[in-house]
């Protein structure tokens, strides 16, 4: 690879890098926007906003998805934790209104 190329490809990739975190900024706010749906669920059910039960289900399945993708499990077992605390922050403020 030449310069010319090396400028061209790293060009492109910073492009579609910018593409993809408008994408993933678009799924967490959907993702979020669905804790509306499930606040006035567990309202109804007489549930907790936090549950461990389901919150280990979703950490299960991110570790295993981490390790099939071969992406540090760690780090995506953070971002995930991060959502569901986003979750969980709307969810209260839902219930709060």
């Amino acid at each position: 690879m030449n310069r010319a190329e090396a400028l061209k490809q790293l060009k492109n990739s910073r492009k579609r890098i910018d593409e993809l975190d408008e994408e993933i900024i678009g799924l967490i706010k959907e993702r979020t926007s669905l804790a509306g749906d499930i606040a006035r669920a567990k309202m109804v059910l007489g549930m907790d906003i936090h549950d461990p039960e389901r919150e280990e289900v979703i950490h299960h399945k991110i570790r295993e998805i981490a390790n099939n993708q071969e992406i540090n499990k760690d780090s995506l077992t953070q971002i995930i934790k991060i959502l569901t605390d986003l979750s969980k922050e709307e969810q209260e403020k839902l219930l709060r209104r």
